[in-house]
């Protein structure tokens, strides 16, 4: 009996066995297609990641194109919480395409005199656009367009301009060539002047009445940045016209250069000008620097009695950002030579050219108060100028008084609005024209 039922059993197991070998292999054929159907899927979001880190790698090296270069540079240097943001770090500029960024600044600024309240005004000081467009990883093109005072006509006093329209080209060494119209890298301002960049509603004197600021020239520099934190420029451009001297005008008492300046404009180029600038930023939060410019400014003007001419500015610049606070200071000097028969023929009209004019100040802010919104920066500036500091001998009786060594007190505050945006209140104490004495209210942005 027991071997009848072992018997049958081993009967029926012979006879599963195919039946169950049939049901795994249509298992494992199941599970083979579900495996496939998760890798195709699998591949799928691969290839949607790859897509976006390539258009996030796209932006960033775009961001890096970005203009103001040498301003971004200028805030590595410094402690983003403490100092003011240049345009190129301020916020992320808007995409054109994948090798084209726009960018754009601007300021609208209120003030009013101390003694003569009928004297206050409100202006919209400037809005400029920028282009940059990277026509590969090593050749750009940087170009910004400005307007000044709101409206632009004849019977107006505003402004239209090109600041900026250069191309750059990088090499494998780090040197860098660039041709066209662009920035003079003198002082702290002139390549740094968006209104998140600086301190107070209005530019300093010096680097305005002293260095031209914002001060561009059309020729060719050269660049590069070294390892030990040591950065040079050089330059052959356009310089200045003498011949545009207006000594019955007050302008080249209130900018020597800035009313003599070519900015561009069918620039009289028969005396072209040099430059050569020194930066370092060897410690975290330091810049030391130092910048010179010359050359003569006759430029072969038929009959015009100071051929030989020569200008010559030059500039010293430190700044300072340790932890919370900000310390900079400018010293600048400029002087024009051979301008004594030049200066007989203005006798007797208010303004001649001066042989020497000079300005320096110094600054210190400190980041009072700062959440992720808002920041709060309160600022002192000393500074001291004399735009006809001296002239060249004169004949007996023509002798000419020599200007007001100017001092300037400007005590204020930032208010940052997230990384673009500004809000700027300050007072200004002059020393000698007391009439000038003003409140100012400013709004800024940048991007």
């Amino acid at each position: 009996m027991k071997k009848n039922i072992l018997a049958q059993a081993i009967a029926l197991a012979l006879m599963a066995s195919p039946l169950a070998a049939s049901a795994s292999e249509a298992e494992l054929l199941k599970r083979l297609d579900k495996l496939a159907a998760e890798v195709e899927q699998l591949k799928a979001e691969l290839a949607a990641t790859k897509k976006k880190t390539d258009t996030v790698e796209q932006r960033q090296d775009a961001l890096a194109a970005a203009p103001a270069a040498p301003a971004a540079v200028a805030v590595a240097a410094a402690p983003a919480a403490a100092a003011p943001v240049s345009m190129a770090a301020a916020s992320p500029a808007t995409m054109l395409g994948p090798n084209t960024v726009l960018s754009s600044y601007g300021e609208v600024n209120y003030t009013r005199p101390r003694h003569d309240s009928s004297k206050a005004q409100t202006d919209v000081a400037r809005a400029v656009i920028g282009i940059t467009h990277r026509f590969d990883e090593k050749t750009k093109m940087v170009a910004e367009f400005e307007w000044e005072h709101a409206v632009t006509s004849a019977s107006d006093k505003g402004e239209t301009e090109v600041e900026q329209l250069y191309v750059e080209r990088e090499f494998n060494n780090g040197l860098r060539a660039k041709g066209g119209l662009f920035l003079i890298p003198a002082g702290l301002l002139n390549t740094n002047h968006e209104p998140t960049a600086y301190y107070g509603v209005y530019r300093n004197f010096v680097e305005t009445a002293i260095i031209p600021s914002t001060w561009r020239e059309a020729g060719l520099g050269l660049s590069q940045t070294l390892d030990n934190g040591l950065s040079w420029d050089t330059g052959l451009t356009t310089g200045f016209d003498l011949s545009k001297w207006d000594a019955s005008s007050t302008d080249g008492r209130t900018s020597p250069l800035g009313s003599i300046h070519q900015e561009g404009q069918m620039a009289k180029s028969h005396d072209l000008s040099v430059f050569g600038a020194l930066n370092w930023r060897g410690v975290p939060g330091l810049l030391l620097g130092g910048s010179v410019f010359t050359g003569k400014v006759g430029q072969k003007t038929p009959d015009f009695a100071a051929q030989d001419a020569r200008l010559t500015l030059w500039d010293l610049h430190a700044r300072y950002t340790p932890g919370k606070w900000d310390l900079s200071a400018v010293y600048a000097r400029g002087t024009i030579s051979n301008t004594e028969a030049l200066n007989q023929t203005f006798a007797g009209q208010p303004t001649p050219v001066p042989s020497s004019f000079y300005g320096w100040y110094t600054q210190a802010a400190y980041q009072l108060w700062k959440n992720s919104d808002y920041a709060l920066t309160p600022f002192v500036r000393y500074e001291r100028f004399n735009t006809a500091n001296g002239y060249a001998a004169m004949p007996a009786g023509l002798a000419v008084a020599t200007g007001p060594n100017e001092g300037v007190w400007t005590t204020g505050l930032n208010f940052n609005v997230g990384e673009g945006v500004v809000l700027k209140a300050d007072y200004q104490k002059f020393k000698v024209d007391t009439a000038r004495d003003r409140f100012n209210l400013g709004l800024g942005y940048a991007f």
